[in-house]
């Protein structure tokens, strides 16, 4: 709307001096004026940058220029004097949209380490508890080795199988919550996960370049990619390819990810709690998240308000 208001508006700007008219109404100028001024703040504050940058500057190039239908023609001085005066209104405007835009991505981003935090919180409470409760099974069966005696082989097998099981849960939920702690890579890091998904499947990854995220964004990106990749270990064996392609088009990051492996059925496919998980996460953020059959395997899509 900036930016179609401040072409129109420049267009009118130039047809004075063009075709000689003379005269307007000074109510109508301050007017629309002061709608430019504000579709300059709106723009600078909620458009994405390159948007906002075009948009703002033809809008802003109309509040400045459109005193010329008052004083044109008149001397060279008035002229640019006027066309000066006015543009501190744009300027104004633009300083008003950035400090708010700050604003807004202060905001948000509180409220993301605030959430990522309350959530680490609940990761570690659930490590405490589980591990209690695995350490109390560890215990037992480390004990039923020391205090029974001798023991027929199976059940001795089994107490070290329990034992070991034990132990990697341990570990693993220790470095569940250590991962969680530290920030996740970001799209940056597909090419490594792409080289390490499968010696039997290719995969193709094609990012746009010169993508300027931010790192919430970058990393959801790549915990979509890492999930659709988990989908084809464990419902395509037959795949021999995926291609994963991630764009920006209109603000929102697309992230697609597709394979030739025919595959389980739609209604496994889908069944999984990570693929409902990260749809409702997604949607909580804005976005959205679709897969179903496409070819002879399968394709999912994430779109991402970047």
């Amino acid at each position: 709307m900036a930016g179609g208001a401040g072409a129109v508006s420049l267009g009118v700007t130039l047809a004075y001096p063009l075709t000689g008219r003379a005269g307007v109404s000074a109510g109508a100028l301050v007017a629309e004026a002061a709608v430019l001024v504000v579709l300059t703040a709106v723009t600078v504050r909620r458009s994405p940058a390159r948007q906002a940058a075009v948009s703002a500057l033809l809008s802003g190039s109309a509040v400045a220029l459109v005193l010329l239908r008052a004083v044109w023609p008149g001397p060279p001085q008035l002229v640019l004097g006027a066309c000066a005066a006015w543009a501190l209104g744009a300027v104004a405007a633009t300083g008003v949209g950035l400090y708010l835009r700050r604003l807004d991505d202060d905001r948000r981003r509180a409220i993301e380490e605030a959430t990522r935090a309350q959530r680490l919180g609940l990761a570690r409470d659930l490590h405490d508890f589980v591990a209690h409760d695995v350490n109390g099974m560890l215990v037992q069966a480390q004990a039923a080795q020391v205090v029974v005696g001798e023991l027929p082989e199976p059940v001795a097998d089994a107490l070290r199988r329990i034992e070991d099981a034990g132990q990697r849960a341990l570990a693993s939920l220790d470095r569940t919550v250590h991962a969680l702690g530290e920030r996740g890579p970001g799209i940056g890091g597909l090419a490594r996960l792409a080289d390490a998904f499968s010696p039997d499947v290719r995969v193709e990854l094609a990012v746009a370049p010169g993508l300027a995220l931010r790192h919430e964004v970058s990393s959801l990106a790549y915990r979509v990619v890492t999930e659709a990749l988990t989908n084809v270990r464990r419902h395509a064996p037959r795949a021999t390819m995926v291609v994963v392609e991630i764009g920006e088009e209109g603000g929102v990051l697309r992230v697609r990810v597709a394979d030739d492996g025919g595959g389980s059925s739609p209604s496994t496919r889908v069944g999984g709690f990570g693929l409902s998980g990260l749809g409702a996460l997604l949607e909580a953020r804005g976005g959205s998240l679709t897969a179903g059959p496409h070819g002879h395997g399968w394709r999912l899509v994430a779109e991402i308000p970047a």
